[in-house]
């Protein structure tokens, strides 16, 4: 029973030492100095904010994408036991003590490092040669772009490993189909490329263009699964269900974990609170929180409340008025009402507290018990400080010539009586019963005599109207819009019939006590309905670029200049290696469609297995790069040269498979062989020697004359080579 113990336990593993080097090359590469410079560089200064948000659990929004890559960022300050406490208000300023950088710096290295050995395995997987696989992980190992870029408190790094991570997991996948389907490897590949997929559109939106090329792929391989005769009608369906829970539920499913942490993470009320719902910011610790504590849920007539539009554009804003009027006459000669004006006013203000009144009795405190208001209830909004009613009438808006102007009613005993009366419009009612609810109800409130609705314009008055909002009227007919929509922020139920007892009522706290927190979806739709709809204001960047310049690498960017000597960090990509792999991508699309037509003749140039060979390289890598490149001639926001990184990488993989494929395909002889391959070497050589070159530019480690400034810019290097060999 006790005989194994006899024998020695022996533990026999394969160990790939190209990929133990690779990797340990990629590590090196990248983890060198990583805490130099000490000081912020470049996008630092925006992603470092909001780590510290994290650290201080404050909520923020970042309309460039969703969470997860923050929160990884944010993890390594975690990890090296950051406070958070850092001010990011400058390029270049000193990291305090506090900082660990090298912790900061960690992940986005390592991702970077580990795509060197990914990108090796990626083309051993599409059945390449291990030479060639090798000649794709060198290139990635010493392009200084993704070098420079992976040192740094960015995202881009964590993005291309995700990336790569999706493609190899589902090549894996894919070659363990034919050999063991529904294995545990076969399961476990499958869901590895579902949540690569998440993870990378999680980090930034532009994951999406690899996660539909690899939905693409495998739809394709799906179709072609059907087919199958060998395959019974019970077995198909488990593979095509398998397929969709792995790369359509785990992705989805994922993503709104992502959310979930940040969301749970960030519990604070903080600087970005204003851009959302007023049920939002309730659901926030402190702020409109600590604010809104203890207030009545319904509304009823004799209710104290301030209104805030729901568009919250171009500012966040809530119905205003104060005792100046509107001009008699405005410049263009048209004229007003002069009466009271009414207005959108960005700021918490007593001038912002309403009175919502019972157009039936003259009191403006609450009953007891207190009468809700409901939907399709008749109101008059009367101003809490000056006691004047909401109105409106056939005059035109000072800047809305088509719309009504709305304004405080001032009986000035000419014929212009009050029509001072609205239909309260609960927009998301359950019910045609459904009573008015703090922060929760989205109302509208239509006009009775004229029929149309309170709107913010969201132009700015003139002076006389202090640059605040514009409020309108305006003809139902021309459709709903969220600008229409207003929900009570603050609330209290008025006590006081009194004017100077209501004045000093405005200011007190309510006593009741209900809690308005919003479940998860709830939060979750709202917060990535503003990443997909808030658009920052883009301005002209001096380093900014188009999408052609990135191809022929006629842009770069100065990340960080020493402040005392000439050592700087540029993001500058490798000549030889951006060219060449441009050059590839075409030489490739030219032979594919070139072997598609003669296939089209029953003219094969190639065995079947590596025309599938070169079909799905393709595919993977070709698409890769299109799809990742080509959707920026279609966006309008500031582009940099960093955008282009990820689609750079699956051009760097399909380089080499296009030399394999000259030269076991294209070159007929030895000597044709011998040459190429002379030339190949050769090639790479340059290669190496220019990003040798660019290496003070890439690390930032030592001073530079202006000679070699100038000479170490981009298309130069191309004359330095010649002069050199």
């Amino acid at each position: 029973m006790l005989g194994f113990l006899r024998r020695p336990l022996v533990v026999t593993a394969d160990i790939n030492l190209n990929l133990v080097a690779l990797t340990g090359l990629g590590l090196l590469s990248r983890l060198w100095q990583l805490t130099y410079p000490r000081a912020v560089v470049f996008d630092e200064v925006y992603y470092g904010q909001y780590i510290s948000f994290y650290m201080k659990r404050i909520f923020f929004l970042d309309d460039s994408g969703p969470p997860f890559g923050h929160m990884l960022l944010a993890l390594g300050g975690y990890l090296g036991g950051f406070d958070g406490n850092f001010l990011w208000n400058r390029i270049g300023a000193e990291y305090s003590s506090n900082v660990p950088v090298w912790s900061l710096r960690l992940l986005p290295a390592l991702a970077g490092a580990l795509s060197v050995p990914m990108a090796y395995q990626i083309v051993l997987e599409l059945h390449f040669s291990h030479c060639t696989a090798m000649g794709a992980a060198l290139l990635m190992l010493i392009e200084n772009a993704l070098i420079t870029q992976s040192r740094l408190v960015l995202l881009e790094s964590l993005l291309i490993f995700f990336n790569l991570l999706a493609v190899l997991s589902y090549l894996k996948f894919f070659n363990s189909q034919t050999h063991s389907p529904f294995s545990l490897r076969w399961w476990l590949w499958l869901v590895m490329t579902g949540v690569s997929c998440s993870c990378a559109v999680g980090i930034k939106y532009m994951g999406i263009f690899t996660y539909f090329l690899v939905l693409g792929v495998a739809a394709v391989h799906a179709w072609h699964l059907i087919g199958d005769q060998t395959l019974s009608n019970v077995c198909v369906f488990c593979h095509l269900l398998a397929r969709a829970v792995a790369l359509l539920v785990v992705p989805v499913v994922l993503y709104l974990l992502f959310f979930y942490v940040h969301l749970m993470l960030l519990y604070r009320s903080g600087p970005h609170d204003q851009v959302m719902s007023s049920a939002f910011q309730a659901s926030l610790e402190g702020g409109l929180a600590r604010i809104t504590q203890g207030q009545p849920l319904e509304v009823a007539f004799g209710s104290q409340v301030t209104l805030r539009n729901v568009f919250g554009k171009p500012l966040p804003c809530w119905l205003h008025s104060h005792q100046n009027t509107y001009p008699m006459i405005y410049e263009n000669g048209r004229g007003s009402s002069h009466q009271q004006q009414v207005t959108c006013y960005p700021f918490k203000d007593i001038n912002n507290w309403w009175i919502v009144k019972d157009p039936r009795r003259h009191q403006l405190e609450v009953n007891n018990p207190p009468r809700p208001v409901r939907h399709g209830d008749i109101v008059q909004l009367v101003h809490g400080m000056t006691t004047r009613l909401l109105n409106t009438h056939d005059v035109a808006a000072p800047l809305s010539p088509h719309s009504q102007e709305v304004s405080c009613y001032i009986d000035y005993n000419i014929s212009m009586p009050a029509q001072n009366l609205w239909k309260l419009d609960i927009v998301n009612r359950e019910s045609d019963r459904d009573t008015w609810k703090t922060i929760l109800s989205e109302v509208r409130f239509v006009h009775v005599n004229t029929s149309v609705v309170l709107k913010l314009s969201g132009a700015h008055l003139p002076d006389w109207g202090f640059r605040q909002l514009e409020i309108v009227g305006e003809k139902q007919s021309r459709g709903h819009h969220e600008s229409m929509v207003w929900n009570v922020e603050e609330h209290r139920y008025g006590k006081s019939q009194e004017q100077e007892e209501r004045e000093l009522e405005l200011h007190l706290p309510t006593q009741v006590d209900i809690s308005r927190n919003l479940s998860f979806m709830a939060r979750f739709s709202e917060l990535q309905w503003k990443m997909l709809t808030l658009k920052s204001e883009d301005s002209e960047h001096k380093y900014s670029s188009t999408p052609l310049e990135w191809v022929t690498l006629d842009t770069n960017i100065a990340y960080w200049l020493h402040p005392k000597t000439s050592a700087q960090i540029h993001l500058l990509g490798n000549i030889v290696i951006w060219a060449s792999a441009s050059l590839a991508t075409v030489t490739y699309s030219l032979l594919f469609l070139w072997y598609l037509l003669c296939r089209r003749r029953r003219v094969c140039h190639l065995p079947e297995d590596a025309w599938s060979r070169w079909v799905m390289a393709g595919a993977l890598c070709t698409g890769g790069w299109a799809s990742n490149y080509l959707p920026f001639f279609l966006m309008e926001r500031t582009l940099f040269l960093y955008h282009y990184l990820p689609a750079l990488t699956f051009q760097i993989l399909l380089l080499p498979v296009v030399l394999q494929h000259v030269s076991d395909h294209l070159c007929r002889s030895r000597l044709q062989r011998t040459v190429f391959s002379t030339l190949v070497v050769a090639w790479y050589s340059s290669a190496c020697h220019v990003s040798t070159m660019l290496l003070p530019l890439t690390y930032g480690d030592r001073s530079l004359s202006p000679g070699e400034l100038r000479a170490l810019r981009l298309k130069d290097s191309w004359d330095i080579l010649i002069r050199k060999h």
